[in-house]
């Protein structure tokens, strides 16, 4: 890949301005399979100076303008999504089969579906003798993790390029090499110079001088909780728009008229499902205390017959997480959840039997948690399910309401009815019933720690747009 010691700003490649680098590492290996250039203040000075620019004349452009180049966009993708998938399961760890199925088709539903907002989005509209007008919001940051990196790369490039926003995307030095590749694709679609701008860094270097930055109008980050705090410290001076999709530790109850056998096994491989990777999975199963024995021995089996190993191998479930510093995080939890006395199904700490190399962590299931243990209240981002027992439906509800988080909640019943009833009562940004999958045209994001403001759809399309009041824009009739 020539462009990895390279930044993408203002229409080219170009030299950074720091000697510094860090080394791409692939977790089923340990092997360094890349090197990029880390940014500092003077390389966001010079991408934000070029985002400015050009922002001038691509917020006037026409929405018929930006279609066409969507579509463009959608075309390039298309043709580099084998390479892509190869990259993300390199640099992040995913099993290949899992970056060709859903890590990069993502970016392209997202594109999708933002193209679909655009063609059908109201620009203007009446409000008597008042008129409404939708601008872009100006020149955004997007700063991005490295867990479903294009899924989160595109819910925010898509909306911004739709809307007549500039950008400066700043992807997780951990897993960058995808968004390099989607610079490329950018590049040969036409995005005018400027419009788009790539400078790979760490949160210190180039994080904290993007949300200081007086020239950014507005910030949307994904990542963890701890992170979101400080970039919104550091954008507070400026009083920038700063949208977040921070953690999560969702909670899956099972209510007692659900098919146990069914529901367990499926909530344990959507838990493990990426590594255990994602902000959203259902770490926490509340199942009834008088069944507890029953949930256990599900998930357990459910966890023994997971595939951990290459994610080169076709029959791989689940890949290593994505680097030793998570690895390590992962086993100090699974040894405190231990140690505080949650009784360990699966799993455990140390590396799966027969993997001597790379960040593999083994399926790992704890039953009679209580709810304030640590492994209960903390993400632990890794295949490990937390079993918690209630009592009845409103203790269950209470218990998943529990939590400084409000990603996303599970509902699984046999009474639909009952399932909604549920769903309302969880102070969560999303809900699913019954196994139901999300959707790109549905709002993603969280109550409490685990953010504000929303993406997809026309809910993440609104996010990178004021609304401008003008009165008396119509004469008195």
């Amino acid at each position: 890949m020539q462009n990895q010691r390279k930044f993408y700003i203002d229409g080219q490649w170009v030299e950074p301005h720091s000697p510094q680098t860090a080394d791409v590492i692939n977790p089923a290996t340990e092997a360094v399979i890349g090197t990029i250039a880390l940014g500092d203040q003077t390389d966001v000075a010079t991408a934000v100076a070029a985002a400015r620019r050009a922002f001038d004349h691509y917020a006037q452009t026409s929405p018929a303008e930006r279609i066409t180049l969507l579509e463009k966009i959608i075309e390039v993708y298309k043709r580099r999504m084998p390479e892509l998938a190869e990259v993300v399961s390199q640099e992040m760890g995913a099993p290949l089969s899992l970056a060709q199925a859903a890590q990069v088709p993502t970016g392209l539903k997202h594109f999708e579906a933002t193209l679909q907002v655009l063609r059908d989005f109201e620009w203007e509209k009446d409000y008597g003798r008042n008129y409404v007008v939708y601008e872009p919001v100006g020149v955004c940051a997007l700063i991005t993790p490295w867990n479903w990196p294009l899924n989160q790369i595109v819910a925010k490039v898509a909306p911004a390029l739709a809307t007549g926003c500039t950008m400066i995307l700043k992807p997780s030095e951990i897993a960058p090499l995808n968004a390099i590749i989607l610079a490329e694709i950018l590049h040969e679609a036409g995005t005018p110079p400027g419009v788009f701008n790539l400078v790979n860094g760490d949160g210190p270097g180039v994080g904290t001088a993007l949300a200081k930055h007086p020239d950014i109008d507005m910030i949307s980050f994904t990542g963890s909780t701890r992170a979101g705090v400080l970039v919104a410290q550091n954008a507070a001076p400026t009083v920038k728009r700063v949208a977040q999709e921070l953690g999560g530790k969702s909670a899956n109850i099972v209510l007692d008229d659900a098919n146990l056998e069914k529901v367990i096994a499926a909530g344990f491989r959507v838990c493990a499902r990426n590594t255990g990777q994602s902000c959203n999975a259902p770490t926490r199963m509340l199942v009834p205390q008088s069944r507890m024995a029953e949930a256990a021995a599900i998930a357990r089996e459910a966890a023994l017959n997971t595939r951990v190993g290459d994610p080169t191998a076709a029959d791989t479930e689940i890949g290593p997480v994505v680097s030793k510093t998570q690895w390590d995080k992962i086993q100090s939890l699974i040894q405190q959840g231990i140690d505080e006395g949650a009784t360990l199904e699966c799993g455990g700490v140390g590396l799966p039997d027969g993997l001597e190399r790379g960040y593999y962590v083994k399926p790992t299931v704890f039953s009679h948690v209580r709810n304030d243990m640590t492994i209960a209240r903390e993400e632990i981002f890794g295949p490990v399910l937390v079993i918690i027992g209630y009592e009845d439906e409103a203790d269950a509800i209470r218990l998943a309401n529990d939590t400084p988080y409000g990603l996303s909640g599970y509902v699984q019943s046999g009474d639909l009815a009952r399932a909604r009833r549920v769903a309302r009562q969880m102070r969560t940004g999303m809900v699913h019933l019954n196994g139901a999958p999300g959707g790109y045209d549905t709002p993603f994001g969280g109550y409490k720690q685990s953010g504000n403001g929303r993406e997809y759809g026309i809910f993440g399309f609104e996010e990178f747009l004021e609304a401008k009041a003008i009165f008396g824009y119509h004469p008195k009739s």
